[in-house]
């Protein structure tokens, strides 16, 4: 996505609004699906995982299928998820996670002309956003649930993600009237040149949430922080 041209006078303490966001590619055994609903979450074969990408910055995919953390922080022992729970499609409409104070609203999201998801709007320091052609959160599936860490002006709705642990949990209000509980398996941080894309959005059976956001030091050469924090959650019973 492109900036706006900097403010001279203020570069150096201006931050662009980050986040960070999967790029996406087709599959032809879901070709039929993505025909009607749009571009959706999946690879095109076994080694060519979605790459996240921020407003600049993108991983490498060939080296992240073997990719390791570079900050696993606050892991533990999870229960499996399973299979056999999942909920039908629908809209999510607000995201709640009473740990950290966030009870924001959703907005959808499209992939834009360089093929990443684009952004939330940066002038909203209260929302969050999915890929609308892509998994509902509580479908059975890896959804992922974008937000700013921050903005040009203040904190936004993701500045406290790390402060999440395994063992927490948060819920998903749906446009069905229903809600979906997620329980936290870890919260990690990994090197945006280091990203492990496929274990991050590989498909699955089971009904699986990625909160997303940047993390790290911010490099202002590259005015982009230098890593991405990922909450891996799954989808409770209720």
């Amino acid at each position: 996505m492109t900036e706006p041209p900097p403010d001279p006078a203020n570069e150096e303490v201006r931050r662009p609004a980050r986040w960070v966001a999967p790029t996406v590619f087709w599959t032809t055994a879901l070709a039929a699906i993505l025909v009607l609903a749009g571009p959706g979450m999946f690879t095109q074969d076994e080694t060519d995982a979605p790459r996240p990408a921020s407003s600049r910055a993108v991983s490498d995919p060939a080296a992240g299928a073997s990719a390791s953390p570079r900050t696993p922080h606050r892991a533990s022992p999870k229960a499996e998820p399973r299979s056999d729970l999942a909920m039908p499609r629908a809209i999510p409409t607000r995201l709640r996670i009473a740990k950290i104070g966030v009870d924001a609203p959703f907005t959808g999201l499209k992939i834009g002309p360089s093929g990443a998801l684009e952004p939330p709007p940066a002038d909203d320091t209260n929302l969050v956003g999915w890929h609308a052609a892509g998994i509902a959160p509580g479908q059975r599936g890896t959804a992922l649930i974008a937000g700013h860490l921050d903005t040009v002006t203040a904190p936004a709705v993701f500045a406290r993600l790390g402060e999440l642990e395994a063992g927490d949990s948060f819920e998903v209000a749906r446009a069905d009237g229903t809600v979906a509980v997620f329980l936290i398996d870890s919260v990690e941080s990994f090197r945006k040149d280091d990203f492990p894309n496929q274990r991050v959005y590989d498909d699955t059976p089971d009904a699986l949430v990625r909160l997303i956001t940047c993390a790290g030091p911010y490099d202002r050469a590259a005015k982009d922080y230098t890593e991405n924090l990922v909450v891996f959650a799954h989808l409770q019973p209720r």
